[in-house]
């Protein structure tokens, strides 16, 4: 990468490109790989946009529902259209809500929008469990979020930056760099087991070019674009739940992923096993971030 200005930017530690870019419309179903998108104050444009919630608000996620890694959303035009197996397609207007509701996420009580019957009818069916015949479902609904609302990421590890979310467990965005997978799954194949794929850690932006998990070491991602600079900066190592275990193709769910990442990726600063790293805006909203830009950033060593 170059500057026009070689004196205000030092070389670069570390160089390479945006990879694959992913958002995940509804929270724990599966994600929408895209080419492009808009970095706006909560990450990538409609991510994290719509979430599950039971029956009096509390959030639902595949560590209780498997099942919604093969709720596969599709972004078409103004709709945001559902499909599951064995389901009927739940087609959603992007631009339309029904009564304001409160949802529950971990600790924070957000202010949201329910998406009406239809869409909880929809979830409903799909996620319950096996019961008697007549027995009624266990009633789940979908909300959106309340862009009115601010849930802010946690200043401990954001300092001065006042970084918003939507429905994301904590942090605007996620990022991992192709090489920390490659590691992985050498480690897996070494002792005889499948490798697994990038779609397990649920990424905004994944990196290649640079060594595995540089990620973890960026001061600043610097990210060009035609419409200007953007600097991202990863201020949190992401802390893997069970999820990772979950085959995203089949929703059945194995220990040896986070098995193995026990083995080599214990972290003492968040007292436990850590994937990628989580990341905020520092500068460049409303920037389109597309897959082939170049990346480059500092790195630190303790």
């Amino acid at each position: 990468m170059t500057t026009s200005d070689p004196a205000a930017t030092p070389p670069f530690d570390t160089e390479g490109t945006i990879a694959r870019l992913f958002i995940y419309p509804v929270k724990s179903c599966a994600g929408v790989e895209l080419t492009e998108a808009i970095l706006t104050e909560t990450g990538l444009d409609l991510d994290r946009s719509w979430m599950v919630v039971e029956d009096g608000g509390m959030f639902v996620t595949q560590r209780e529902q498997p099942r919604m890694a093969l709720i596969r959303p599709q972004l078409r035009g103004d709709e945001i259209i559902l499909r599951a197996p064995g389901m009927l397609a739940l087609h959603l207007r992007v631009d339309v809500v029904e009564a304001v509701t409160q949802a529950r996420i971990w600790d924070d009580v957000v202010s949201c929008y329910d998406m009406g019957d239809t869409a909880a009818q929809w979830f409903s069916d799909y996620l319950a469990p096996q019961r008697p015949a007549g027995a009624p479902p266990r009633p789940f609904r979908l909300v959106r979020f309340d862009p009115e609302q601010r849930r802010i990421a946690s200043r401990r590890w954001t300092g001065d930056i006042e970084a918003q979310n939507q429905f994301s467990d904590g942090f605007p965005m996620l990022v991992i760099g192709s090489a920390a997978l490659d590691g992985l799954n050498r480690r897996l194949q070494a002792q005889g087991l499948e490798p697994v794929t990038m779609e397990r850690f649920r990424p905004n932006i994944v990196l290649d070019g640079i060594d595995e998990h540089d990620e973890d070491r960026i001061d600043t991602i610097h990210i060009t674009t035609p419409e200007g600079p953007v600097r991202l900066r990863p201020v949190k190592p992401c802390t893997r739940c069970p999820i990772p275990n979950i085959d995203p193709l089949t929703a059945t769910s194995s220990p040896h992923v986070g098995d193995m990442l026990q083995t080599y990726r214990v972290d003492a600063r968040v007292g436990g096993v850590t994937f990628g790293m989580n990341a905020v805006t520092v500068e460049g909203l409303d920037k389109v971030l597309r897959v082939g830009q170049p990346v480059g950033g500092h790195l630190q060593f303790d």
